[in-house]
């Protein structure tokens, strides 16, 4: 059979066989077309003294081994090897020039299923030649999203289509991921990496929402006061944000055995640092240390006392297991973009206060609260529907398990005239994405242990008087005789249940200390 480049063959027997160390797969069924031939060896044959070895692939008809003779078909005097990849006859193994016999092996490289593999010559597999009646046949090449963001930049803008949607994704809640089904056009303008911060709102009636927002968010916002329900959480935030600073909004009464100082509402404290403070002594008489935030306490004062009153601050020590209820003190009301606080230390609590009028909707808009809780960076594939060229979304590499085919759809849009894009910088995402995300990225850390509270000493244990105890046990006693007979009773009512099922509605009560059950029969 002749074989050339862009024919295409018809498996009508299965193969498999071991190249370069990976085994691969040639299916019943399968089409595939010829790419291109790559010379592996030539060996040559002295027909008359059997003598034979290999030459190079790139001999040109030079004496080899010193010796005088050189190889060529008789019409020419010198011949590179490489040239036989344009014949036509090239599964014609043995090549016989004057008195000697090549023998020649190819790899033929072709298309089959989403890869280019490569098979010998020398493999035996039983085909049928099908070009003629698929000359028109284009063979696509299915990509995953990692592989679209991989080709050259060069590639785009061009038209896709889905070949697989990612069906059974539960990450995503927002408009374009309905549209990601199989079969749907897309317009693939770029791909790049993109900074993100993720977004929570505070648990309502229609429970926490989730957001990745792009940093080129336009809306503007304010920061809003955080609030704090214990003092590690204030070590949390301290540690993000040097130098925090919190009013107390509930009193807090002392305890001075586990080193707990008392709180009361309107006092400012400016977070300083962390220590080990000394607590509770053990057995042996030897204090525990304790991991304490210490603070600078000040009383809130009217303007008039700040005239007249001079610094009475102290420093206090706060036990990390310490509970509270403190809210962060902010110096400032002004709008900041996006790009602002994320530069800064997050967490932070903001409300947006201007909408972004690049988007159609913004979802932010509106909300009571929302947390930007941290930055990080996807890499997206930048997509609009075809039908909205100019409206775009970036589609995240990382959560999205799909593929799709470059196809040669024009462009919606005329070659002399790119529209001008316009990117949605909100997407909604749902809880799972949000704990798969904390998964993969980061780790919740634990507030540390409550120390244990002292045990009193064994002569401190009040001990029960021998008439309370006896107290209990006829207490005890008169309980189980009671329940024995509840459970008499009602195995005698359930075999007699048949015979009353037609009389008078029946309602039976036993009586127990302190307890009744009742049995209503219809």
């Amino acid at each position: 059979m002749q074989i050339e480049h862009d024919d295409v063959f018809f498996f009508l027997s299965g193969s498999i066989y071991e190249l370069s160390g990976s085994e691969v797969c040639l299916s019943t069924g399968d089409l595939l077309k010829i790419i291109g031939l790559e010379l592996l060896s030539v060996s040559c044959e002295e027909i008359e003294t059997g003598a034979s070895f290999e030459l190079p692939t790139g001999y040109s008809g030079e004496p080899l081994n010193n010796s005088k003779k050189k190889f060529g078909p008789p019409s020419e005097s010198y011949c590179n090897l490489h040239r036989v990849n344009t014949g036509r006859e090239l599964d014609a193994w043995k090549w016989s020039w004057n008195k000697y016999l090549f023998t020649i092996e190819f790899l033929y490289l072709h298309t089959v299923r989403k890869n280019v593999v490569k098979f010998p010559s020398s493999l035996e597999v039983e085909v049928q030649d099908v070009t003629e009646q698929f000359q028109d046949l284009v063979f696509i090449t299915p990509l995953s999203m990692t592989e679209v963001a991989s080709q050259p930049m060069e590639s785009f803008p061009t038209m896709a289509e889905i070949l697989e949607s990612p069906e059974g994704n539960t990450f995503f809640n927002c408009s374009w991921f309905e549209e990601l089904q199989r079969g749907r056009r897309l317009v693939l303008h770029s791909y790049g990496t993109t900074t993100m911060i993720l977004a929570s709102t505070p648990k309502g009636r229609k429970g926490k929402q989730y957001f990745i927002i792009s940093e080129s968010y336009g809306g503007r916002m304010r920061r809003r006061a955080r609030e704090f329900g214990s003092v590690y959480e204030l070590h949390l935030a301290s540690s993000q944000s040097p130098g925090l600073k919190v009013s107390v909004t509930r009193h807090c009464e002392a305890v001075e055995e586990e080193g707990m100082p008392a709180l009361s509402v309107g006092e400012q404290l400016e977070v300083l640092g962390m220590a080990l403070m000394d607590g509770l002594k053990d057995s042996s008489g030897a204090a525990q240390k304790i991991e304490s935030l210490i603070c600078k306490q000040t009383m809130e004062l009217d303007d008039e006392d700040e005239e007249d009153e001079e610094d009475d601050s102290k420093e206090i020590s706060l036990p990390l297991f310490m509970a509270g209820h403190f809210v962060e003190k902010l110096s400032d009301n002004k709008k900041y973009k996006l790009t602002d606080l994320a530069s800064s230390s997050l967490p932070l609590d903001i409300k947006v206060m201007t909408r972004d009028k690049e988007l159609e909707k913004d979802p932010l808009m509106g909300l009571p609260a929302l947390k930007l809780e941290e930055t990080f960076t996807e890499t997206t594939v930048l997509t609009s529907l075809p039908n909205k060229p100019d409206w775009c979304f970036e589609l995240p590499v990382r959560w999205l398990q799909m593929s799709l085919c470059f196809t040669s759809d024009h462009l919606p849009w005329s070659s002399n005239e790119s529209p001008e894009l316009h990117v949605e910088t909100v997407t909604e995402v749902t809880e799972k994405f949000y704990y798969e995300y904390h998964k993969l990225i980061s780790k919740i850390e634990e507030p540390p242990p409550r120390p244990p509270k002292r045990k009193p000493a064994s002569s401190e244990v009040p001990k029960k008087s021998p008439k309370s105890e006896s107290k209990l046990s006829n207490l005890s006693n008169s309980l189980r005789t009671d329940f024995n007979s509840l459970n008499h009773s009602l195995n005698h009512f359930v075999q007699n249940a048949d015979a009353l099922r037609n009389e008078t509605p029946l309602c039976v009560a036993w009586s127990i200390p302190s307890c009744y059950y009742y049995y209503i029969s219809q």
